[in-house]
């Protein structure tokens, strides 16, 4: 189906809607500021698309990974806030150096340590590893989550045209109406936001120790966001490590973290939610996602629309994430389908297995440590079944 304007525009707020949930939730977990973060993370994505050549359809949002060293510096005696968000900025600056790296070796070379024996359960622990939160989230009122979920597929299964396209958007918009009318909806911060006003910017500042503490992160996130374009381009069909490049995907997730950091806001990273979407909706136009882009600068700087879908029921917002991050594991295990990865080979097996338990086992644990040095469960996983794979004899049978 052919878009036009106002289709662009509709399937934009769509997207804007997805990412709104985690992108306000990481300022509210931290004390950063929400209309900041949404501001950052707008003006990010059209960052990354103008370093990417508008290729990649890819939403970019607040990063969950740099929660836990965000609090660390923030209650740490003679760290402020400027210097915190300093430290952010320089985890942008970290991602710009790999990407020097990477172009000089070139995304070959990452492919071959990512086959899809390693990025089908390396997505797939991405979708599953998000679903505690949509559980958490479903959790405020499981009536008005599943009933979301089910106004959600249903649009996606049973409707036509434009409205197939929509069912994020619509399963938001029927489960608001519905929560409104419960009395679910909190309306007071509504009445109270202004129509026009500025965030509350946080000039950032570069102390050593901040630094140190939080833009190491930037390494863990790098490997997410390997599986991230992994999943995006297998999900549009098209392969961005070849073009635009790794290179280039890397430096626009940097530059967009380096200037949320700079002016208060949270790191962003290439959001899975909207790969989600991309998957339910089938259109893949990168245009759809800058116009979210836009709609998210919008909310930033009008208070009054930002406390509107702040006020979108949290069972809400878990019901459409079920959806969304179903979908982003089920595009990891169609990953390993459509490769045709043996799975008859012992070492394929022992690959996928070594990484789904690490990935899967270790998600819950807040403190992961390794000989005294903090790892997320996914980079772990990662990492060993990059190494698995590289060992491990590909002739077996």
């Amino acid at each position: 189906m052919e878009l036009n304007t106002q289709r662009k525009v509709v399937l934009g707020v769509q997207h804007t809607v997805a990412m709104f949930g985690a992108t306000v939730l990481v300022p509210l977990l931290t004390g950063l500021d929400a209309s900041v973060a949404l501001l950052a993370a707008g003006v990010g994505t059209l960052i990354f698309h103008l370093l990417t050549r508008m290729m990649v359809p890819v939403f970019l949002g607040s990063s969950f990974a740099f929660i836990p060293p965000i609090v660390a510096s923030l209650n740490t005696e003679g760290f402020s806030m400027s210097a915190t968000v300093g430290g952010i900025a320089a985890a942008g600056v970290v991602y710009g150096i790999v990407s020097l790296i990477v172009r000089f070796i070139g995304s070959d070379k990452v492919r071959r340590l990512v086959p899809p024996v390693v990025a089908g359960p390396i997505i797939v622990i991405i979708g599953i590893t998000l679903a505690p939160v949509a559980i958490d989230m479903s959790n405020a009122n499981w009536w008005l989550a599943i009933l979301t979920l089910l106004v959600t597929v249903a649009a996606a299964v049973f409707l036509r045209g434009l409205w197939r396209m929509l069912p994020i958007l619509t399963g938001a918009v029927v489960g608001y109406v519905i929560g409104a009318i419960f009395g679910e909806v909190d309306f007071d911060g509504i009445a109270d936001a202004a129509w026009i006003g500025l965030p509350e910017f946080t000039v950032a500042t570069f102390e050593w120790g901040a630094i140190v503490l939080i833009a190491p992160v930037a390494f863990v996130t790098m490997i997410e966001h390997v599986g991230d374009i992994i999943t995006n381009g297998r999900v549009v069909g098209k392969d961005f490590f070849e073009k635009p490049g790794l290179d280039r995907t890397l430096l626009g997730d940097g530059a967009a973290t380096f200037l949320a950091g700079l002016f208060g806001g949270p790191a962003n990273t290439t959001y899975s939610e909207n790969t989600g979407v991309l998957a339910v909706t089938r259109v893949y136009d990168p245009a759809v996602l800058r116009i979210g882009a836009v709609v998210a600068i919008i909310m930033g700087i009008i208070p009054k629309i930002a406390a509107i879908l702040q006020s979108i029921p949290l069972a809400v917002l878990g019901g459409l994430s079920i959806v969304l991050f179903g979908m982003i594991a089920a595009v990891g295990l169609r990953t390993l389908v459509e490769s045709q990865v043996q799975m008859s080979k012992s070492r394929n097996m022992i690959v996928v297995a070594v990484i789904l338990v690490l990935g899967l086992g270790t998600s819950g644990l807040e403190n992961l440590q390794i000989g005294g040095v903090a790892i997320s469960g996914l980079a772990l996983a990662a990492v060993v079944g990059v190494l698995l794979n590289l060992v491990l004899p590909a002739d077996d049978s």
